[in-house]
This record gives C-alpha cells, sequence and structure tokens, in this order.
C-alpha cells in the first residue's frame, strides 16, 4: 500500500548558517555600532539567545534573523520567539526555540485535517511525525495538495513517498 511521511525537519547547520549572517549583518550596520549585540546558538537545547542594548535593537536584529532564514530556506514558521526581558546591565534579551517536529496536538490537528476530507486514506501519529497510508496514490497526492494549500503554524515536508 502506497504511504508517505508528513515531518517537519530542521537543517541545523542552515540554522547556524543564518545566525553567522546575521551576525555578519550587526557588525556591518551603523546603529549597532557600539552596542553589546550577541546571538548564540545552542544546539543540544534548539534554540537561540540574542542579547542587544535596547528594544528597538532586539526588533531589527528579530528582522534580520528572519530575514536571514529565508535567505537559506528556511522557514521563519520554525522560531518560537519569547519575550523581551530585561538584564541587570540595563540590555535586553530574548530566547528564540528552534521548532523541530510535529508536536502532538499540531499532529492531531493534521489527522483531523485529512479525516475530514472524506478519501480513502489513513493518517497514523508516530512519535514527532504522520504517516498516511492509502490504496491510491492519487488519494496521497490529494491530501499533500490539501496540506500545502492550509497554512499551518509549523511549516510541513513530505517524505518517504512508497508505492
Amino acid at each position: 500500500m502506497p504511504t508517505f511521511d508528513i515531518v517537519n525537519r530542521v537543517d541545523f547547520q542552515e540554522v547556524d548558517n543564518a545566525i553567522n549572517n546575521t551576525l555578519k549583518d550587526v557588525a556591518r550596520r551603523y546603529d549597532f555600532r557600539g552596542s553589546n549585540t550577541t546571538i548564540t546558538f545552542d544546539k543540544q537545547a534548539n534554540s537561540i539567545h540574542m542579547l542587544t542594548s535596547d528594544d528597538m535593537k532586539m526588533e531589527t536584529l528579530r528582522g534580520l534573523l528572519v530575514e536571514n532564514f529565508a535567505k537559506r530556506k528556511l522557514s521563519a514558521k520554525n522560531l518560537g520567539f519569547g519575550k523581551v526581558d530585561s538584564t541587570a546591565h540595563g540590555n535586553v534579551k530574548r530566547d528564540v526555540a528552534i521548532k523541530d517536529g510535529i508536536d502532538k496536538d499540531q499532529a492531531r490537528n493534521i489527522v483531523k485535517l485529512i479525516k475530514g476530507q472524506k478519501l480513502k486514506v489513513q493518517a497514523a501519529i508516530q512519535d514527532n511525525q504522520v504517516r498516511v497510508t492509502g490504496k491510491k496514490i492519487d488519494d496521497l497526492q490529494t491530501v499533500i495538495q490539501l496540506l500545502k494549500e492550509t497554512d499551518l503554524p509549523v511549516p510541513l515536508q513530505f517524505v518517504n513517498m512508497k508505492s
């Protein structure tokens, strides 16, 4: 029976490249001269830590990071921006979580969306992915098209298509 998997995978090397490009942009910009601006990437925790001198620079930094994600063909939906906090030295900081995989709630929503189409396919949640099985490849392609047209809060990739 034909099957495929719905996943949300992040290429962490591309994330690292996007952060390095953002740091290069910050070094070139006049409005960041003399400010204590740092961006660090914690690969174990899948998070980015941003530190700068004021709120306006933090929003600019956020925009630069999203822009560099787009240039590296990464989705900005993978970024979970936390709130801006003040530090003891008068700076501001923000933690950004990187969403990798499909969480249980999103997987349930995807399964519900697929079952709502009344196609002859089965969707099953497996860890952080959803496996779709059907008798016809055309039904699977219809599911893929449906999910591409639907605006979900996580970017999706369709892998392991087997017939």
